[in-house]
This record gives C-alpha cells, structure tokens and sequence, in this order.
C-alpha cells in the first residue's frame, strides 16, 4: 500500500500506521523519523537539516522533500510505505505530488482520520511518556498505564505529562492544525484520493483501510 495519513494531534495516526506495517510489511514513515535518521548517517542533507535545527529553526521544505526522495527510494519502500503526518501543509502537499509522479509512484489513498475533539483532548491529556530519551514508550493512564508508581514498564524510569499535552497546549495544537493541515482534507478530496473515516478506536479503522484497499 501507499497511503497519506491525515488527522489532528491525538488523532492515533502512529498507532494506526504501526498496525498497517504489521499487514502488509509497508514501512511507516514520519518526518521527524527521517529527519533524525538522516542526522545521525551524517550525509550531507544530515548534515544540512542538522544546522538548521541546531539553530532550532525549522527545516525548509525543500531540504525534507530532498530528504523524503532519497528516503521514498530506498529498498523497503518497495513493498509499499505509510506517510504518517506528511505533508502538514498545502505546499508540501504539492512538492510531494510532483515528487511522487517524478518517481513513477501513485499513491492509493489519502486517509483523513475524523476524531471528534472531546475523544482528543481526553486522549492527549491522559498520555504519558517515559521520561528515559532512549525509551519515550507511551502510556495512558485510563487505558494502559504505567506502574502504580508512576514509572515505565519498560525501563523502570519516572513517566511525565508533557508541555504541549496539557489542555490549553492540546488546544492550540488542534487550532494550528485546523488553521494549516486541515486544509489538506479538500485537497486530497480534488485529487479524488480521499477516504474519511470516523477513526474511535485503531483496530477497527485499520479493517475499514484494507477494505479500501482490496477495491
């Protein structure tokens, strides 16, 4: 498969792309993941997106869709690929469709993951992440919580509420995701790629996409 997966924050596009992987050996790829990997091989675009983000500047779209190509045409992309939260904006939502038709490869769908807000902010707002950098497992302190104690499961270290999880930051998350990426559902839509689906629970969403995908 070759799928875009659009939501808002906290809308489970990780979870959902992660299952995807597991059906069909398609390869989940997220900006951040590529930007890190390419940091750390230290080739010259690593190189290039690791001043800028030492900086902290943003990285410029043209420097993440070099980085996307090069990524795109690797070995495991192959058997099929999972963009979870690319593109973010209508520009690179247009770069990505130049590149794509550059390189041969046609994508099946776009799908938009629709979560109504109240199912987000109580999902974001419960989640908790290992405080251990080499760790970061995710927890929920309804549905899968950490020890009683407060600590990973995994590696024993303390887990902490993030900043930009807290109500008022999930709020302002939602309404820059609404103001920018949102837009990206009617764009999707004119490409005639785009599946809605009212996405509650993971497993169930990712049944509904292999039913899209088998036509």
């Amino acid at each position: 498969m070759k799928i875009v997966l659009l939501g808002a924050p906290g809308a489970g596009k990780g979870t959902v792309a992660k299952l995807l992987t597991d059906y069909d050996g398609s390869v989940q790829i997220s900006t951040g993941d590529i930007l890190r990997a390419a940091v750390k091989e230290g080739n010259e675009l690593g190189k290039e997106a690791k001043a800028y983000m030492d900086r902290g500047d943003l990285v410029p779209d043209s420097l993440i869709m070099k980085i996307m190509e090069a990524r795109l045409q690797e070995d495991d992309c192959q058997s099929g690929f999972i963009l979870d939260g690319f593109p973010r904006t209508i520009p690179q939502a247009e770069a990505l469709r130049e590149l794509l038709k550059r390189l041969d490869i046609r994508l099946d769908m776009a799908v938009n993951l629709d979560v109504p807000k109240d199912v987000i902010l109580d999902r974001l707002t419960t989640r908790r992440t290992c405080s251990n950098p080499d760790c970061q497992a995710i927890y929920n302190i309804k549905s899968n919580p950490p020890t009683a104690e407060g600590t990973c499961k995994k590696c024993g270290a303390p887990v902490i509420q993030r900043d930009d999880e807290t109500e008022k930051a999930i709020m302002n998350r939602l309404e820059t995701y609404n103001e920018k990426t949102a837009p990206l559902i009617s764009f999707y839509e004119k490409e005639g790629l785009l599946k809605n689906i009212l996405s509650l629970n993971s497993a169930e969403t990712v049944e509904e996409i292999k039913k899209y995908l088998a036509g």
